[in-house]
């Protein structure tokens, strides 16, 4: 990916090498994860218009620093589908996803 990227064009590249898809940025949304009374994930969620995708007419996106070497930017990208229809539900189903791959 090209360092020249501005944030929301990098992650509109990501969702194109993930999904096969173009996307229009439609808006920016903090969403804060609350478990128990402490919060599991507290940040903003790019939300695409995506262009060219058989089923999903909207995808999310953000980016946060890698846990491993806490250097690098990772991406994650979640298409709009049953049941991920908003921002925080977007959020939600990763943190699900990464709970079941630990416990493999």
């Amino acid at each position: 990916m090209p360092e020249t990227l501005g944030y929301i064009e990098s992650l509109q590249e990501s969702l194109r090498k993930a999904h096969g898809c173009e996307s229009k940025h439609a808006a920016s949304v903090p969403v804060e994860e609350v478990f128990q009374g402490k919060t599991i994930w507290k940040g903003t969620v790019e939300v695409f218009d995506s262009i060219g995708h058989p089923k999903a007419k909207t995808a999310y996106a953000w980016g946060h620093a890698a846990k491993d070497t806490g250097n690098e930017v990772r991406f994650v990208t979640v298409l709009g589908l049953p049941p991920v229809d908003s921002p925080r539900k977007a959020v939600q189903a990763v943190i699900l996803s990464e709970i079941k791959q630990q416990k493999k």
